[in-house]
């Protein structure tokens, strides 16, 4: 049986792979900072008959009755090398929102970076077409111009680091049942500032090199061009 999760082997998949694992090899360069993205729905439950609290040796108990207070959208960029990450909350997930997230990264997180070498899954938002719907031309090209576009393969989104990132989050701040917007947000800033102040880095360890040998089975035969 097949599944649609599984990475078809191909040129097309190494190809990205390799084209990242290399973005990924390079030193850190302040004037070209390397930034992941990757971002995630947060459906938002209370617990209208409360929760039993933290005992000796018996954590916080939940009913099981939960009330559902719609989602919310979490986008978060991550520079392994710097040990930064920024994550931002919206109410939406569209093409709109993801560009200001981009002109966000550009303006606000990296002003006078050179270039932004950018990493992202190939989800449909995710293309420089949204920034030309979210403002006008002039300033959708500055945006666009300042950006090195790099897209993991379609079915390898673990190649994003942000997605290791965002699985922390969740783990450590967000994983349980939060009722509002604002106690979400109050979670978010205090991890995000915690792990910022102490600089958590990502030592990627997956080379080029180590793909070719692990993930051989994925590489296509080459054929070969023969010389008249």
């Amino acid at each position: 049986m097949k599944s649609w999760c599984l990475p078809r082997p191909g040129a097309m998949f190494v190809a990205k792979m390799e084209d990242v694992l290399d973005v990924y090899a390079r030193p850190y360069d302040s004037k070209r900072p390397v930034v992941c993205v990757d971002e995630t729905t947060k459906e938002l439950h209370s617990t209208p008959r409360g929760s039993l609290p933290v005992q000796a040796e018996r954590p916080e108990r939940e009913d099981y009755v939960y009330a559902r207070h719609g989602t919310v959208n979490v986008f978060l960029s991550m520079e392994p090398l710097a040990g930064k990450r920024r994550v931002r909350l919206t109410e939406r997930h569209t093409k709109l929102d993801f560009a200001e997230e981009l002109r966000c990264i550009l303006e606000e997180d990296y002003p006078d970076a050179e270039k932004v070498v950018l990493v992202t899954d190939n989800l449909n938002t995710h293309g420089l077409h949204a920034l030309y719907e979210a403002f006008e031309p002039a300033h959708a090209g500055r945006l666009a111009r300042r950006l090195e576009w790099h897209f993991t393969p379609e079915h390898a989104s673990w190649l994003n680091m942000a997605e290791i990132e965002l699985s922390a989050l969740s783990v450590q701040a967000i994983g349980g049942r939060i009722g509002n917007r604002e106690e979400l947000a109050r979670r978010v800033e205090g991890w995000e500032h915690e792990r910022n102040q102490r600089q958590v880095h990502i030592d990627w360890q997956f080379r080029t090199e180590d793909a070719r040998i692990k993930l051989k089975r994925l590489y296509p035969r080459y054929k070969p061009v023969k010389l008249s």
